[in-house]
């Protein structure tokens, strides 16, 4: 027998035929109650004729369904909200007959009432569920009604909210991969006890052998609380015992329709972090983005890309791309376009260096909000090429600063970073000089909110040690890390950028804001994370030391002085004391050491730089031979 497809149909064919089922289902009801009750004779008595009755309960009835939207639920998904929504509409059908017909006057017909409430009710929501309970048993044990191939059998880690949703969306998605068979919680009251079918076997130490028990070959991790030592701790365990090893995507992602819960990927390295969830206050993030003209310089790169891709959710009136590369500014035009329908994308190949240029770009798009995200990054390079630091960070922060003065920008936000604390190098020194910079322009243009954001690195970036290692690995090795005990403070490339934007909407005039970090990572372990997260085994693919490069620190800081730091209205966002620095006579002794780039030898500039710098401290470790060796 062939069963057609409801989903096929179309809508209003799908109302018509279940308005026609509840027509029927009630006509039945109300005669099954006027059998129960033996109502025939009383109707006879009051002189109403049964089919007044029935016809009556039917067009109230079903009056009362469309008007609470019954028609329109998915039934084959069935839970207790929908029984909620029977109930009440068979509840205000009862009361809405009790008031027309006057039954308080007669016990018989208030008899008969209850009756026919009682099967309406079992009737309606009986034939609604049985959909429910005979599509879940053709899910479950009938191989052709999964997506066309068999699921690979798992146990779910973690029997609470994640746990529970995962097996509820795998059991009902037939595009699902994976069937789960058990739950793996090291809560012991949960032992024994079933969700949704599935029981709760045990806890952690007891995998391996449930694993084996079950027969399966693979575990989905659904903790999306736990911090990043628990599910590396768990990782572990799992790789101990031969498993693969799941995870549930985040919350974010699944609540933005990014991907759903089922589609479960590789534990990744930024799962071993475990940082919070970063949030952001929409409504406040909105009223200053939206219908804004966004400027958003060193929009290729792997800041500005995101910055724009996020900025652009916010509905500004247009996004204008600024970079000096010309390449990665088509890729990332090309991208917001295809994605984006009702907002002006506009690049605009410029370098910040060139104030003419800069002028001209200002008059022509008239931004009303700036990320200055342009500039030059890589720490060693910079130690060999100083004045194009000193010309792309600090000449071309001081142009973007002045020109968004002089045209009344509503906010400027600076991109910093941690090396700007204490700074060992070049680079740091010069982003420490675009902060101070900043807090100049924030007195010269009080139209303008000036803020800077500073935080540490982030992961994926072009040129950061993930890419680097992913490499090396794909080579066989060895993973080169400079200094067993050196350690960074590392955050997604989103959550950053989440912050950054966030931080724009507190901005209100000079502000320093950091970011909340997290804890420092040692940079080895991290090496050691991505090994195993490859595939290898401990000793397979070696680590080797080669030494501190020119200005690089053993440690990063965030800020100078922790009695500084400020709460904000945001848990993740802080904002610091600017430094000591004196800022009487700063732009002049910067105009000096821009006017000297190409005039005298690097080293003498870099020797201005420092002596410019508060805590400027060039103090690095050469490379060590004694710490070369290669380690597992």
């Amino acid at each position: 027998m062939k069963v057609v497809n409801v989903d096929l149909i179309s809508p209003i064919q799908r109302k018509i035929l279940l308005g026609l089922a509840d027509a029927s289902l009630t006509l039945l009801s109300a005669m099954g109650a006027v059998v129960l009750t033996n109502s025939l004779a009383l109707f006879t008595e009051l002189n109403i004729p049964l089919w007044v009755v029935i016809i009556s309960i039917v067009g109230v009835r079903l009056a009362i369904y469309i008007s609470v939207g019954l028609f329109d639920l998915i039934w084959k998904y069935a839970s207790i909200f929908e029984l909620k929504r029977i109930l009440r509409s068979t509840v205000i059908g009862s009361l809405t007959l009790f008031i027309v017909s006057g039954v308080m006057n007669s016990p018989g017909l208030i008899r008969f009432c209850i009756a026919e409430a009682l099967l309406n009710f079992l009737a309606i929501g009986g034939i609604r569920f049985s959909l429910r309970l005979y599509r879940d048993y053709l899910i479950l044990s009938d191989p052709k009604h999964r997506g066309g191939h068999l699921k690979e059998p798992v146990l779910i880690i973690g029997a609470g909210d994640a746990g529970n949703s995962i097996v509820r969306e795998l059991n009902n998605n037939p595009r699902a991969t994976y069937s789960p068979v058990g739950f793996i919680d090291d809560d012991p009251k949960k032992y024994g006890k079933k969700i949704h079918g599935i029981p709760v076997l045990g806890g952690m130490s007891d995998l391996a052998q449930l694993a084996a028990q079950c027969e399966v070959s693979t575990v989905i991790i659904a903790i999306p609380s736990a911090p990043g030592d628990k599910i590396r701790s768990i990782v572990s365990d799992c790789e101990n015992a031969s498993l693969a090893t799941k995870i549930t995507p985040s919350l974010s992602k699944v609540l933005s329709g990014i991907t759903s819960l089922s589609q479960v990927r590789d534990v990744d390295i930024e799962d071993l972090l475990g940082r919070t969830e970063v949030r952001l206050d929409v409504d406040s993030v909105s009223t200053y983005l939206s219908g804004a003209r966004v400027m958003v310089t060193g929009a290729g790169g792997s800041i500005g890309s995101e910055l724009c891709r996020q900025i652009a959710k916010f509905s500004p009136a247009n996004l204008i791309l600024v970079d000096h590369a010309e390449t990665p500014l088509f890729h990332i035009d090309l991208e917001l376009r295809s994605t984006l329908n009702s907002i002006a994308v506009q690049p605009v190949v410029a370098d910040v260096k060139d104030l003419t240029r800069l002028t001209q770009v200002f008059d022509n798009t008239r931004p009303t909000i700036v990320f200055h995200a342009a500039a030059y990054k890589h720490v060693p390079m910079m130690e060999d090429n100083v004045e194009e630091a000193i010309l792309n960070n600090i000449l071309g922060t001081r142009n973007m600063l002045q020109l968004s003065g002089e045209h009344r920008v509503s906010e400027f936000v600076l991109i910093s970073t941690d090396k700007a604390v204490r700074p060992t190098n070049v680079m740091g020194g010069t982003k420490r000089l675009c902060e101070v910079l900043n807090q100049l322009a924030a007195t010269q243009f009080p139209l303008t909110r000036f803020a800077a954001v500073r935080f540490g690195n982030v992961l994926g970036s072009q040129g950061s040690v993930i890419p680097l290692f992913k490499k090396q690995i794909e080579h066989g090795g060895p993973i080169t890390v400079t200094h067993p005990e050196i350690t960074r403070y590392f955050m997604t490339i989103p959550e950053a950028i989440r912050l950054i934007i966030q931080a724009g909407a507190l901005c209100r005039g000079g502000e320093l804001f950091i970011l909340d970090m997290g804890q420092p990572v040692k940079i080895v372990n991290l090496a050691k994370d991505l090994i195993r997260l490859s595939g290898f085994q401990d000793g397979q693919i070696p680590i080797r030391f080669t030494g501190l490069r020119p200005g690089e620190k053993l440690f990063e800081e965030l800020y100078f002085d922790a009695r500084f730091l400020t709460d904000t209205p945001h848990n993740q966002i802080f904002v610091t004391r600017p430094s000591t620095q004196s800022l009487t006579g700063a732009d002049d002794e910067i105009s000096a050491i821009i006017d000297g780039c190409f005039r005298i030898p690097s080293g003498q500039l870099k020797s201005q730089l420092m002596a410019l710098v508060d805590k400027f401290s060039p103090v690095y470790q050469p490379v060590n031979q004694s710490i070369t060796e290669s380690v597992t």
